[in-house]
């Protein structure tokens, strides 16, 4: 005998697989890697951490892209951190073996997350994602066209100004998304990375490279020992570029 199916049973399931496809597609995101800092136990965001690995001749190498071989160690991207890593000689223990940690471990480390920042910046520009120079960043601002304001720290300070209060205009308004700012070097090293002798102001466009940047620049201020990179005025520029 032939079984059927009633009517009922098959909207039954036709719904119960239309939900399963549903729940299926809206599945939350897997949660962000985390690992545990070798200086304060806490277990974090990779993000959040800087990545070391021990060379074969026992010498510590910062690995801030996570390409390298061996085992990753683990410290938490601030100033505090790091000096106490290499105080009390938590690399060594960590990796349970004799590690020789550079006397300018710190500095080579900053100067390595400066360049990763200025390097996405370059990536960014390629990308089509940059625009540079008051009028222009001012004309993107008012477009809602700019998710990320970078200024140079030797900025002057009227245009830096002028151009910061455009941003929060728009922020606070509903032409463009809010626009986070960020000062972390001169205008010579900004315009290089933009392609520019020197620039003050640069745009990025909302999207992954202005995230990567914001990510990057936090981990550099922690480096620094401050909590937000870019609020003072160093010296001034001989005008705005």
């Amino acid at each position: 005998m032939t079984a059927t199916t009633a009517p009922q049973d098959t909207a039954e399931k036709a719904a119960a697989t239309s939900a399963g496809k549903h729940r299926r597609g809206s599945r939350p995101a897997p949660a962000a890697p985390e690992r545990r800092c070798l200086a304060s136990g806490e277990v974090l965001p990779k993000a959040q951490l800087l990545r070391f690995v021990v060379a074969p001749d026992g010498t510590l190498v910062p690995d801030l892209a996570e390409r390298l071989p061996g085992r990753g160690l683990w410290l938490q991207a601030r100033q505090d951190m790091m000096a106490k890593a290499c105080a009390r000689n938590l690399f060594a223990k960590a990796a349970k073996r004799h590690v020789r940690v550079p006397d300018d471990l710190p500095r080579q480390v900053e100067a390595l997350a400066l360049r990763r920042c200025l390097d996405l910046l370059g990536l960014a520009r390629r990308a089509g994602a940059v625009v540079a120079g008051f009028e222009k960043v001012k004309a993107a601002l008012r477009s809602g066209e700019v998710g990320v304001l970078v200024q140079a720290d030797d900025a002057a300070d009227d245009g830096r100004q002028k151009i910061q209060a455009l941003a929060r205009a728009v922020g606070a308004s509903a032409v463009g998304p809010r626009v986070r700012m960020l000062q972390f070097c001169g205008a010579a090293d900004l315009g290089a990375a933009v392609g520019r002798e020197a620039a003050v102001h640069v745009g990025i466009a909302p999207g992954r490279f202005a995230e990567g940047l914001i990510q990057e620049v936090q981990r550099l201020a922690g480096l620094r020992g401050v909590a937000e990179q870019g609020n003072g005025v160093g010296r001034p520029t001989e005008g705005e570029r």
